[in-house]
């Protein structure tokens, strides 16, 4: 129901105030120096409540990105454990720019701007912010917007995914030749790190991320089936990951020496609770081997690569790196050329021997 109230200011001006209230939605008022005014606003009012519109409008006209922010890193991001950090840093700078602005006035366009700024500005080490830290920044922002349109019902919809991302460039695959492999093995087996040989073998055979590895309990390993049972991934998802030839054999080495010491399979000398930290060990060993350019990620791209080299299908090497989709392994479509073309030369030769 509609109030409508005259009031009479002391210079004998009359304002006409509305109040809009329903059962079960916030009051709502404006005012206005005409009664007819008044009463098509509360007629328009009332109705757009009926129909969910005037709800959601009023409450983006109520909070502030800000607040939006500040409840989405109390509430949502501890459930993220694993990007929380990244993710705080890179929403608080979305505070820090626009913070102020209430979510209705927050447009598309006001984010291209942002959107503009982050890939304009240098980071700490004086580089130009990348399209790929655009793009997260911008995704850290839109899943926040999508808990609040989905469960919070505080804007109608997300104005972040009307922005154009940034397109980044194809990803480099950089893999280890087979001489370059064979002198980082010969530098990791010679490191004073007794675990980084078998981290790398480990690493190479199976295309593990680094955590994955230094993160593995004991209780993960099953060396009877020749498995590992990785229940914590980037994707969420459970993975199993066969491990068997000289990986196996290492692990089977490293189990009869250190199994009792911790549940964690490369624990630290000094902490048993905590893993090993191999960052000097593997970079001293990348220096040994005289290997540039190369990541400790880059082992997954080399197991990856290995497998496209061997004939497994892209669905396979999905599989076995656990993504979803394929979109992330046909970047190791063309090491898988030559097998292809040896598998059509064999298919030609059988079916027109008898041709020849």
């Amino acid at each position: 129901m509609a109030t409508i109230q005259e009031r009479k200011a002391r210079d004998g001006s009359v304002t006409i105030r509305v109040l809009v209230r329903l059962k079960g939605y916030p009051v709502q008022s404006a005012s206005f120096k005409r009664k007819t005014d008044a009463k098509r606003w509360a007629a328009q009012t009332e109705s757009a409540i009926l129909e969910g519109r005037h709800f959601k409008t009023s409450q983006a006209k109520r909070h502030t990105l800000d607040e939006l922010i500040t409840r989405y890193i109390k509430n949502v991001l501890p459930s993220k454990p694993k990007s929380a950090a990244k993710q705080l840093s890179q929403l608080m700078w979305w505070k820090e720019q626009i913070g102020a602005y209430t979510l209705a006035d927050i447009t598309p366009a006001k984010l291209a701007e942002c959107r503009d700024k982050l890939l304009s500005e240098r980071t700490y080490r004086g580089n130009e912010r990348s399209a790929a830290t655009t793009n997260r920044y911008l995704a850290a922002l839109s899943h926040a917007y999508t808990i609040a349109v989905k469960e919070w019902g505080w804007v109608d919809g997300n104005p972040v995914q009307k922005v154009r991302k940034p397109k980044e460039p194809r990803g480099i695959v950089r893999f280890l030749s087979d001489d370059e492999r064979r002198r980082l093995l010969a530098a990791a087996k010679e490191s004073k790190n007794q675990c980084l040989y078998l981290i790398v073998v480990l690493c190479l055979s199976t295309g593990a991320r680094k955590m994955e590895v230094l993160d593995l309990k004991w209780d993960d390993v099953d060396l009877n089936r020749q498995v590992i049972t990785l229940h914590e991934t980037k994707n969420g998802e459970r993975r199993v990951l066969p491990i068997a030839g000289r990986a196996l054999e290492l692990l089977k080495q490293h189990a009869e020496v250190n199994r009792c010491n911790s549940n964690l399979v490369f624990s630290s000398p000094h902490r048993p609770d905590k893993p090993i930290d191999i960052r000097a060990a593997w970079e001293n060993a990348l220096i040994r081997a005289e290997i540039k350019n190369f990541r400790f990620h880059d082992l997954r791209h080399s197991a990856a690569s290995y497998l496209a080299m061997n004939g497994a299908s892209m669905a396979e090497i999905a599989e076995v790196l656990g993504h979803k989709t394929l979109q992330m392994v046909k970047r190791y479509a063309h090491l898988s050329e030559a097998h292809t073309a040896k598998v059509v030369t064999q298919m030609n030769e059988k079916i027109f021997r008898d041709e020849l």
